[in-house]
């Protein structure tokens, strides 16, 4: 039931079109009262990326998923050489599909000058997108983490400073090895790790490919991209790639499952997850004469939008809640994120029985079905109605285990008002892989918050909120 909620939403833009002011003529008039023409100047490469390029290329790797069946390519990435090892960095989802699926997919490299061989894995960290591939070739030394094995203490990394010229390196959509300039712009924690902000173009393909300092060090891992942003790019911090190296040798035996190791990962992910959303209560805002709980964070964000067209026979209020991050586990499973919604809709127009039927419609349409899902069971849900605080609900809770990932749960939560026949209060939170005492925490928080004022405020104090205005923090 909560396939809409699965996906992360990617902001779209379209893009804008630059006109570009003609410099030369192909055929400029040779009278003296022509126009001069503006000589163009060529922008020549910077240095230091020819540099880093020339030193690094032969530690530069592309990564492929190919099917067994049939030798097709599935997805493409990149990833890089470590020091003189045989050890190669790339990211989860890069070749995510060899951990879950080694029967159905295999993997093989690239390297710049054609040659190519088979990959490895080795380790995954699920929660930075990291991983670790073996490859029957050894690197030039270019691409050095500093790191300590098993639990010794790491030595420190290059510190990095606001405006520093960073590289990202990788085959951005498979057309050929590239380098490109940018700059970076401190640390976004927006989530439950921290990213570093690239400014620079970080293309589809170039994910797993290294980011470096002007004087070749590890600066992260090429990872991410904003649609909606201006060379919004995101990379690993190289501190991750230090703690996971520290875990592996050239030598080691591989794992054959990963499913219980990226089960473990995520396990302790949710319980970090749920105690630090709640640390403290959750804020409580107003819609009408309701009280509904948010959580803001630097975590989680919320906005607000109403619809109040004198034209229609009801207006609705809304605010939603979205956790910045999630965990990328597969192409159809995202998971360690959380949801939340509260609309507020209020009669006009419309007699007693269509509003009814209004407020049903709603409900309705919040639910939606994952019976003939490949990652999660169908959902087992409860429905009750409801006497709590001041108000009265409807209330459907839904459960779904995962299929691969033992003692790992989605939990839905959906209430609906049934104690004024002229509005509607219908609230909902989304919470995806979580244990189930975990869920079930949070779902009692959260239906704690909501109530009903004992006397309804007059028109003039209630609060809702604005088209497209984030909910104060």
């Amino acid at each position: 039931m909560t396939t809409s909620h699965r996906l992360l939403a990617c902001a779209l833009s379209l893009a804008s079109c630059l006109s570009i002011p003609v410099l030369a003529q192909l055929n400029p008039p040779t009278s003296a009262a022509a126009p001069a023409t503006i000589a163009s100047t060529p922008a020549q490469p910077s240095s230091t990326a020819q540099q880093l390029y020339a030193a690094a290329q032969q530690d530069l790797l592309q990564l492929r998923v190919l099917l067994k069946n049939g030798n097709s390519q599935s997805s493409v990435g990149s990833g890089f050489l470590i020091g003189t090892s045989n050890l190669v960095v790339t990211n989860f989802h890069v070749i995510s599909q060899i951990a879950l699926e080694p029967d159905t997919y295999f993997g093989e490299y690239k390297d710049t000058q054609g040659k190519s061989g088979a990959i490895e894995l080795l380790a995954v960290d699920v929660l930075h997108d990291l991983a670790i591939v073996r490859i029957a070739r050894n690197g030039t030394g270019f691409f050095n983490v500093p790191h300590a094995a098993g639990d010794s203490q790491q030595p420190p990394l290059e510190r990095l400073s606001q405006g520093e010229k960073l590289y990202s390196l990788g085959n951005p959509l498979d057309l050929g090895f590239t380098i490109s300039e940018g700059t970076y712009n401190g640390i976004s924690a927006r989530g439950f790790s921290d990213q570093l902000m690239f400014t620079g173009p970080v293309n589809p393909g170039m994910s797993g490919g290294p980011n470096v300092t002007a004087d070749g060090q590890v600066a992260g891992v090429n990872v991410a991209h904003r649609r909606d942003g201006e060379l919004v790019s995101f990379l690993v911090p190289a501190i991750y790639v230090q703690q996971l190296l520290a875990r592996v040798t050239s030598e080691m035996t591989a794992p054959t499952d990963f499913k219980p190791i990226i089960g473990e990962q995520l396990l302790q992910h949710q319980s970090a997850m749920v105690d630090t959303l709640l640390d403290k209560p959750f804020s409580i805002k107003q819609l009408g004469p309701y009280s509904v709980p948010v959580r803001e964070s630097d975590q989680v964000r919320c906005w607000g939008n109403s619809d109040s067209s004198a034209k229609k026979a009801y207006t609705v209020a809304s605010i939603n809640c979205s956790m910045e991050s999630a965990i990328f586990v597969s192409g159809d499973l995202q998971t360690g994120h959380v949801t939340m919604r509260h609309q507020y809709a209020r009669n006009r127009k419309l007699n007693s029985l269509q509003f009814s039927q209004l407020a049903s419609q709603m409900f309705a349409d919040q639910v939606y079905s994952t019976a003939k899902s490949d990652t999660i069971t169908p959902a087992a849900c409860t429905e009750s109605f409801v006497t709590h605080n001041a108000i009265s609900l409807r209330a459907l809770v839904c459960t779904e285990a995962y299929h691969k990932f033992k003692d790992l749960y989605d939990f839905t939560l959906i209430t609906a008002s049934t104690d004024d026949s002229q509005m509607s209060l219908q609230s909902l939170i989304n919470i995806q892989g979580v244990s189930y005492a975990n869920g079930t925490r949070l779902i009692e928080q959260f239906i704690q918050g909501i109530d009903r004022r004992r006397s309804e405020p007059d028109a003039t104090t209630t609060i809702t909120p604005t088209d497209k205005t984030e909910v104060s923090q």
